[in-house]
């Protein structure tokens, strides 16, 4: 019964009857600022550099809607995040895709979740504001009795983390009426032609015949990985030939990225993460100083950089992508929203 449970999750749509909510994992709790549901953060998931003083300033804290509230209602949509430790990134991104959903969807309540325990636990330790990962949040609506839960991703494509939180929200079936997940972004044939137009619309002021456009995604081992061709094949058959994707973590490789752009005659690069936020990477890994990072390989080879640091989430088009995949789970629910 399970794994057919598991394999109407990927199939966007489920229906458990309701007989009581899963046991709770053992948490390690600690104090917060607002009211929130113990999360299991343990000693050997902390990050060292997590932990290390910031010399820098992520923005207000205190700005951002964690959405951990209790007294939701019978109907909820849970959106579900990796996460990030850049406030101002999370509240422009991550923050305003809930915002989107729950805009949309006037008879659910919106609640957030990270994945992450490094960094739900550093964002706690630096700015004394607890977020709920994905069990703290299941067990927050099992407490306050919701009846249609529907599990939002802002999850870039279906790989190792989208079938992990599957399998994790799996634990928690006999809680609820209705169960339904949405979609990551890139799921659909669709939904990539919509992505690459969004992008090239986004930096059609850089478009000048003399700039190449480089979006930097992370990356995975995973099959899911493929995603990042695809999208590279979509822009360049769609006649956008100065516009390069590569990843952090994987292929296409910033050397890839980098023998790609020097095949033609540009004289300017304009770097942007392929990523809903921009987070460590992006501050890091695109637009950091080290020799290693994908503005100083850049500036080294002779190009003028220019680096934007904004997340995909930030986007209007891309954000309707996620509140229509959220609709999709609602109607595979049953329920209604009007």
């Amino acid at each position: 019964m399970k794994k057919l449970w598991k394999y109407l999750l990927c199939l966007s749509a489920l229906s458990v009857a309701l007989t009581g909510c899963a046991s709770e994992p053992e948490q390690d709790s600690a104090p917060a600022t607002e009211p929130a549901a113990e999360n299991s953060v343990t000693a050997s998931e902390t990050d060292a550099e997590a932990d290390e003083e910031e010399n820098y300033n992520t923005g207000d804290a205190a700005l951002d809607n964690i959405r951990n509230q209790d007294e939701i209602g019978d109907n909820e949509i849970l959106v579900v995040s990796f996460g990030t430790s850049f406030n101002d990134s999370r509240r422009l991104t991550i923050g305003a895709i809930e915002d989107t959903i729950a805009e949309k969807f006037q008879d659910y309540e919106v609640r957030r979740s990270f994945t992450s325990d490094i960094i739900i636990n550093h964002v706690q330790k630096r700015d004394g504001v607890l977020i709920d990962n994905v069990d703290a949040a299941l067990q927050r609506a099992c407490d306050n009795q919701v009846k249609h839960l529907v599990i939002q991703p802002t999850h870039l494509m279906n790989g190792f983390e989208y079938q992990e939180l599957v399998d994790q929200v799996a634990q928690y079936a006999d809680a609820f009426e209705k169960v339904s997940f949405g979609e990551p972004l890139l799921t659909s044939d669709e939904d990539f032609e919509r992505v690459a137009q969004a992008i090239v619309d986004w930096t059609a002021e850089y478009d000048n015949g003399e700039t190449a456009i480089c979006f930097m995604g992370h990356g995975t081992e995973a099959d899911s990985n493929a995603v990042y061709e695809k999208m590279q094949d979509i822009l360049t058959e769609g006649g956008h030939t100065n516009y390069f994707i590569g990843t952090v973590e994987a292929e296409p490789s910033l050397d890839d990225v980098l023998a790609a752009v020097q095949s033609g005659e540009y004289k300017r690069v304009v770097l942007e993460p392929l990523m809903v936020v921009a987070g460590d990477h992006a501050n890091n890994d695109m637009a950091g100083n080290e020799e290693d990072s994908w503005k100083t390989v850049f500036e080294q080879a002779g190009y003028e950089v220019t680096c934007l640091l904004r997340g995909l989430g930030e986007n209007e088009e891309i954000r309707q992508i996620y509140a229509e995949h959220a609709q999709t789970a609602v109607d595979a629910a049953g329920t209604d929203t009007e």
